[in-house]
């Protein structure tokens, strides 16, 4: 399976005096997402569902991602920060075999993904991997790991 990890866009607000999960993405994030998605898109990547993180600012990403994807999108609590390789494995198997990306929060993504494929990677704000798991033993390989420079560049919208 093709397993697409998206790391939520940018959501710094300087002065933030609310919780931490409260935090929605800023209009820089918004604009991320959608180049995101517009590469995604642009990449012919097929998705049958993105799953993700209930916390705004990763809901947010994954909505934006999803609306230009024409896919369906689902929430759920395994992906809020803390999540690891033994909650993937819940995840998945919650969803079969299909091709998904899942939407979420560092340091937890690289984590899992160094768990499964043994790669040392940093998932940038609105950065993109794609692993191909074996879902059977939860070992994969890393096939492409963007960035939303490369996003940007990639689009011409420098």
């Amino acid at each position: 399976m093709n397993l697409f990890f998206l790391r939520h866009a940018n959501a710094d607000w300087p002065e933030w005096n609310k919780p931490d999960d409260e935090r929605p993405l800023t209009k820089r994030g918004k604009k991320e997402s959608r180049q995101a998605a517009k590469f995604l898109e642009g990449m012919k990547v097929s998705i049958d569902l993105i799953v993700t993180s209930p916390l705004p600012r990763a809901a947010q990403t994954a909505k934006i991602v999803a609306r230009r994807l024409k896919t369906k999108l689902r929430e759920d609590k395994k992906l809020a920060p803390g999540f690891d390789a033994a909650k993937l494995r819940t995840l998945l198997k919650n969803y079969g075999d299909r091709d998904l990306m899942i939407a979420g929060h560092e340091p937890d993504f690289s984590d899992v993904v160094r768990a499964v494929t043994g790669g040392r990677i940093k998932l940038a704000k609105a950065g993109i991997a794609l692993i191909e798991l074996e879902q059977h033993t939860m070992r994969g390989r890393l096939l492409w790991l963007v960035s939303p420079h490369e996003i940007k560049r990639s689009s011409g919208n420098q």
